[in-house]
């Protein structure tokens, strides 16, 4: 699955959504998803004025459709419930893996030691 900036455009409601809501749902699934990371770390791109309003637009479109509690398979099914979240979360990053910095992997990073 490859993601283009056409496909997800910069949405101000996606940004909103994923701003209100990301780290409450990130806390609650810190340990028990492997992407946790990746997710954080794109949070922090998406975050960030220096990253171009495209990659914003992909970042804030993959993340919303992580926290969003409507899923093409329900998070609450074991085994099988983040694969997609984890699909988007993959193909988001591969897209603007240009602009995720080592800075912002860092920050990924210092959440899982307790620094955020």
């Amino acid at each position: 699955m490859e993601l283009t900036a056409e496909e997800f455009p910069y949405s101000k409601e996606n940004e909103e959504m994923v701003t209100q809501n990301f780290w409450t749902k990130t806390k609650k699934f810190a340990g028990k998803i492997p992407f946790t990371k990746d997710a954080i770390a794109m949070y922090y791109c998406a975050v960030d004025a220096k990253t171009p309003l495209w990659a914003k637009g992909i970042a804030f479109g993959a993340l919303a459709y992580f926290i969003s509690p409507i899923d093409a398979i329900p998070d609450a099914i074991l085994g099988l419930g983040f694969t997609d979240d984890a699909a988007i979360i993959a193909a988001g990053i591969k897209a603007i893996s240009g602009q995720v910095t080592n800075e912002h992997k860092e920050k990924a990073a210092a959440f899982f030691n307790g620094e955020k």
